[in-house]
């Protein structure tokens, strides 16, 4: 792999951007630093799954004049990626805040040891793909007509 390849440095510049947003948004909401998050960090704003792949699906596309099965495959692959965002993912997420709501209210009756609470913040709003899809679009735009 070439570190020229801006089929594969674009999407990992955006993701890294997408990131960043995301870790000082959470910071500014919780009014602190969550380290983790920055690293492992799903849900918020913006979706950077959904960045990653707009941004590639934008290069292929403008390489591509928007036709051929590359792009087709990259655009089903994005629009399947932001499903699971707002889907799958998101209703994830608030089976976990249930389950963690049951798990607090058992073990105020019966105090054993307590287990680990699962992660909740795992999918996304709409509004949050959306911004996704908008800065992955805008970095492909960037990067293909300026570098």
């Amino acid at each position: 792999m070439s570190l020229d390849n801006k089929f594969v440095i674009v999407p990992i510049i955006t993701i890294v951007i997408c990131q960043t947003i995301k870790f000082f948004l959470d910071a500014i909401e919780h009014k602190k630093f969550r380290w983790a998050r920055i690293f492992n960090g799903t849900g918020g704003m913006p979706s950077s799954h959904t960045s990653f792949s707009s941004s590639l699906t934008m290069l292929i596309g403008l390489s591509e004049n928007f036709k051929g099965p590359l792009f087709a495959v990259s655009l089903i692959f994005t629009l399947i990626v932001s499903y699971d965002a707002m889907g799958i993912r998101a209703a994830s997420g608030l089976q976990a805040e249930a389950i963690n709501k049951m798990a607090d209210k058992v073990y105020k009756i019966t105090p054993k040891e307590k287990i680990e609470k699962l992660k909740e913040e795992l999918g996304h709003q709409p509004l949050e793909v959306l911004f996704g899809y908008l800065l992955g679009i805008i970095m492909a735009l960037v990067f293909y007509y300026y570098f």
